[in-house]
């Protein structure tokens, strides 16, 4: 656990597919099935805790959303939303258009059987894990609840699930995530059994390229239309967030960013009690890199695996895809892990397809969040265009490498009034 926190789990997750790749043509039968044995228990498991990892995540998410900022929320809220559907349906349509040309589903046709060799039959034993309810029904369940806590007063039943929370939190980062790199070596370890590594790996390289050439396109669209109803020159406010991009690459983590965000909104002439409202907020609810890699993805393995998706599922998957990820917690892996109960309601995925989303998804973690927060500065433009005409001068001068404190904008431009 001490070496996952220093270096990171995309180390080890490396480190898992080049091992799984090298001895799944050495290991043999029976050495192997000990790891087929282990992914089938954590598949079982990884099952059983999407439920629960939805209700944890997006009940609190929601009913914090409905509190507290009133109009800033609601506009930062919308703006997060719609940046976050154009990443998507940006993704959608480049890749419906370009997969076709650029990926051959012929040398995929055994790739589908791949899930057969990783189920109970290959490995030693099994252990059932029933869900506690279905994955739809936790997002109903949690969208439900989590309005009802967002108009009732703060009580019992919000400091609960705000614990609830904090469990699954740590059922993420102490439980699933640590063990995460094991499940992906066995999966690579049976692809390079069976022959097909080197098909799935192609594949991706295609995926990885597309998906890198989106983030630029997502990140140019945010900053002109930013640039634009702000006044400011984009590329001089896209290279002021550069600190921010770098860190995120190094942390890939949006949280863990956000005092370098903030610092280099600030930079970029947002003043502060707008910068100090929507860049930690931004940090939860705005994820367009992570969408646009996830639908991506998605895509491609729909693809090659010859799923049946409509563009009016994948339309529904990208809206939907929008709104989980605002539960996603601000950690590495975080995105995927929320998303992966919508993966297999809407579109369908076995455990073999979701692993394998896991994996190529955590191996780009860090450029979809650096999106993710350089983004957050452009909708910070956006906002302190809208709203800074509302805001007194003077009070607004805060010094750039200010550390940020918990701010609310209510009471700020009551303050004002009063003045």
């Amino acid at each position: 656990m001490s070496l996952l926190k220093k270096y990171g789990i995309l180390p080890w997750v490396i480190l898992a597919i080049v091992f799984g790749l090298i001895f799944g043509q050495l290991l043999p039968e029976e050495i192997s099935r000990i790891f087929y044995t282990y992914n089938d228990i954590f598949s079982q498991f990884l099952s059983f805790s999407i439920p629960l990892i939805i209700i944890g995540l997006v009940v609190p998410a929601i009913g914090d959303l409905g509190r507290g900022a009133g109009k800033w929320l609601g506009l930062t809220a919308a703006l997060a939303y719609s940046s976050t559907l154009f990443a998507g349906f940006l993704t959608v349509v480049v890749a419906l258009l370009v997969y076709p040309k650029l990926i051959d589903t012929s040398t995929f046709s055994n790739v589908t059987a791949t899930e057969e060799t990783l189920s109970a039959a290959s490995g030693y034993f099994t252990i059932q894990m029933p869900p506690p309810f279905g994955v739809m029904t936790a997002l109903i369940l949690a969208f439900v609840i989590g309005i009802g806590l967002s108009i009732v007063p703060r009580g019992v039943l919000r400091r609960g699930f705000l614990e609830f929370r904090e469990i699954i939190n740590a059922l993420i980062m102490r439980v699933i995530i640590p063990l995460l790199p094991l499940h992906i070596f066995g999966i690579f370890l049976n692809l390079s059994a069976s022959g097909e590594a080197a098909q799935v790996i192609s594949t991706l390289a295609v995926v990885v390229v597309l998906v890198l050439l989106l983030e630029v396109v997502i990140l140019g669209t945010q900053y002109g239309i930013a640039g634009a109803i702000s006044g400011k020159n984009p590329l001089t406010a896209v290279w002021t967030m550069k600190d921010a991009y770098l860190t995120a690459l190094g942390t890939s983590s949006s949280a863990a960013t956000i005092p370098v965000t903030l610092r280099q909104t600030l930079k970029n002439g947002v003043r502060h009690p707008i910068a100090n409202f929507v860049i930690p907020l931004c940090a939860t609810i705005h994820l367009a890199g992570s969408t646009s890699k996830i639908t991506a993805f998605a895509i491609a393995i729909a693809f090659t695996q010859h799923i049946d998706v409509t563009t009016g599922q994948w339309i529904g998957f990208v809206c939907m895809l929008g709104i989980v990820m605002v539960a996603a917690p601000g950690v590495p892996g975080g995105a995927i892990m929320a998303a992966v109960g919508i993966l297999q309601s809407m579109l369908g995925f076995n455990d073999q397809q979701v692993a394998l989303m896991i994996a190529t998804y955590i191996a780009l973690d860090s450029f979809g969040t650096a999106t993710n927060v350089t983004g957050d500065g452009a909708i910070a433009l956006i906002m302190n265009r809208i709203l800074g005409s509302k805001l007194d001068e003077r009070e607004s001068r805060v010094a750039p490498n200010q550390e940020y404190v918990p701010f609310d904008p209510d009471a700020y431009i009551e303050e004002v009034k009063h003045d």
